[in-house]
C-alpha cells in the first residue's frame, strides 16, 4: 500500500461529527483517511497542541482585478488568505473592472485568478440593470451566484437594481437554480438620513445609514422573492444588526429560502472604535453601537447566522486617508481577510463560549454547502480537498503592520490584541502560510465550480 504524500499528526480535528484527536492522510491533495490508526507519510506534520480546522471558504472578497489592481489585486488578497486560514475565497463582481457582469468580464478575470491566486477560487457574477441577457451564460461559465446592490455600490459601473428589477432577477435566476447575494440597504431611507446627518463628525456617517436601512431593504428583498415563485433563493450579504437577522428568520420559519452572513468587524468593533479608527473602519453597513453588537453575537450563538465571510474590500492608502478629516471622503471598506479566524477564536470561542463546531461550520461547510461547493470544499472528510486552517488557540498574536498581506498597509486592525492564531494553512496538501509567513506561489490556486456546473 503507497504511503500518504501528508499526514498531520496529534491535532484535534474539526470534523463534520464533533472534535477529536484524529490523524489526518492526503494523498494527491485529496484526504484519504481521517483517524487513529494513519501510517507515516512522506510528509508529516506535528500538530500537537493544535486544532485542525477545515479551511476557511471566505464567500466575501473584493480583489478589484483586472482594472483596478492598484486597489487589491489577485495575488495581494490570496496572499491575505493565506496567512488567515482561508483556503477557497469567492470573489466579488466588483469592483474590478469591467465587473463580472459579462461572460468577456468573466473570462478576463478567471484568466488573470488562475495565474496569481495562492488558494482556490471561485467567482461571483453581477446581477445589474442591464445584463439580465448575460445571466444564463454566466451561470454555464460556473458562477457561484448573482450580486445585486438596494442601494448605490458607490462605483460607477455596477449600478443598483430597482425592486422591479430586482424581482426579475430573482425570477431568472430561479430558473437558473442559482443563488442572488444581495446588498440590502434602502437607498430612499438613506438618501433622507443622509441629508439630516451630513457632517464632519465620524459618526454621522452611522447615524445616515441606520439599521433600519437594512430592515426595510431585507423586509422588501423578501416581498420580491416571494412575488417572484418557486425556486427562488437569496442570501443578505453583510448583515450588521440583530433586527435584519430577525427579518431573514421570520421569512425563513415561512418557507422563503433565504441566508444571511454577518462579518467579523461587526463583531469585533462598536461605534466607539470607529470614532478613534475612523476611515479604515468606514463600511457599508457601519459599525454600529455596543448594544447592536453584543445582540449581533447573541444571534451568532442561537445559530442564526448562517456563515461568517470577511467582505474583505481594500483600497489604495490614499482613498482611506481623503477621510481622516471628513469621513464622508474615505472609501468605504474594511480589509479583514486575514482577521476572520482570529476575531471568531477571541471575541468567540474566549469571551462567549462560541464552540470549534461551529467555528467550522460558519467559516467553511455552511458556505461551502450554500454555494454548492460541498462536499469536495467546506469539511475534514475522506474524499474532500485537503483545506486546513492550523491554529494554535493558545497562542496571543499582536496584528502588526509586517503580518498584513494587503496592498495598502491599511488595517482597523493594526494593534489589535488576538488568542489564537494561524499557525499553517494548507491548501489541497500544500503549505501555503506557516507561522505567519506566506510560503505559497502564485498560480496554485484553482478555479472552483458549484456542483451545478462540475
Amino acid at each position: 500500500m503507497t504511503a500518504p504524500d501528508l499526514v498531520i499528526r496529534g491535532g484535534t480535528a474539526i470534523l463534520p461529527t464533533g472534535q477529536r484527536p484524529a490523524d489526518i492522510a492526503v494523498t494527491g491533495g485529496i484526504i484519504t483517511a481521517v483517524g487513529s490508526e494513519v501510517r507515516d507519510g512522506a510528509e508529516i506534520i506535528d500538530a500537537s497542541g493544535l486544532i485542525v480546522l477545515p479551511g476557511v471558504v471566505d464567500a466575501h472578497v473584493h480583489f478589484n482585478e483586472p482594472g483596478r489592481v492598484e486597489w487589491e489585486g489577485w495575488e495581494a488578497g490570496t496572499r491575505g488568505a493565506a496567512a488567515g486560514g482561508v483556503t477557497t475565497v469567492l470573489e466579488m463582481p466588483l469592483n474590478a473592472h469591467p465587473p463580472t457582469t459579462t461572460a468577456a468580464a468573466f473570462d478576463e478575470k478567471r484568466a488573470v485568478a488562475s495565474q496569481k491566486a495562492l488558494v482556490d477560487f471561485g467567482l461571483w457574477g453581477g446581477l445589474v440593470p442591464d445584463n439580465l441577457d448575460n445571466l444564463p451564460i454566466l451561470h454555464q461559465r460556473g458562477v457561484i451566484g448573482f450580486k445585486a446592490f438596494m442601494s448605490h455600490s458607490g462605483i460607477d459601473d455596477f449600478h443598483r437594481v430597482p425592486d422591479g428589477v430586482l424581482a426579475i432577477g430573482l425570477k431568472a435566476t430561479a430558473r437558473l437554480g442559482a443563488m442572488v447575494g444581495v446588498h440590502a440597504e434602502s437607498q430612499e431611507i438613506l438618501d433622507r438620513c443622509e441629508a439630516e446627518q451630513r457632517d464632519m463628525n465620524r459618526l454621522s456617517w452611522c447615524r445616515a445609514r441606520p439599521p433600519r436601512a437594512e430592515v426595510e431593504a431585507i423586509q422588501r428583498l423578501i416581498v420580491c422573492m416571494r412575488g417572484a415563485g418557486k425556486g427562488v433563493r437569496a442570501h443578505v450579504v453583510h448583515v450588521s444588526c440583530a433586527e435584519g437577522l430577525a427579518a431573514v428568520d421570520a421569512a425563513r420559519s415561512k418557507g422563503v429560502s433565504i441566508t444571511a452572513e454577518t462579518c467579523p468587524h461587526y463583531l469585533a468593533f462598536t461605534e466607539q472604535d470607529f470614532e478613534r479608527i475612523g476611515p479604515p473602519l468606514k463600511c457599508a453597513p457601519p459599525i454600529r453601537d455596543a448594544a447592536t453588537r453584543e445582540a449581533l453575537w447573541q444571534e451568532v450563538l442561537a445559530g442564526r447566522v448562517d456563515l461568517i465571510a470577511s467582505d474583505h474590500s481594500p483600497c489604495p492608502a490614499a482613498d482611506k486617508k481623503k477621510g481622516e478629516h471628513d469621513i464622508w471622503q474615505a472609501w468605504g471598506g474594511v480589509a479583514g481577510i486575514q482577521a476572520t479566524l482570529p476575531v471568531l477564536l477571541t471575541e468567540g470561542l474566549r469571551a462567549r463560549g462560541l464552540s470549534l463546531e461551529r467555528i467550522a461550520h460558519m467559516t467553511a461547510t455552511a458556505p461551502a454547502q450554500l454555494f454548492g461547493l460541498y462536499p469536495r470544499k467546506g469539511a475534514i472528510a475522506v474524499g474532500a480537498d485537503a483545506d486546513f486552517a492550523v491554529v494554535d488557540p493558545e497562542q496571543p498574536m499582536v496584528v502588526e503592520s509586517s503580518w498584513l498581506q494587503t496592498r495598502s498597509g491599511v488595517s482597523a486592525y493594526l494593534g489589535r490584541e488576538f488568542l489564537g492564531m494561524v499557525v499553517r494553512t494548507i491548501v489541497r496538501g500544500r503549505t501555503v502560510a506557516l507561522n505567519g509567513e506566506v510560503v505559497g506561489q502564485p498560480g496554485w490556486g484553482e478555479f472552483v465550480k458549484p456542483n451545478h456546473a462540475n
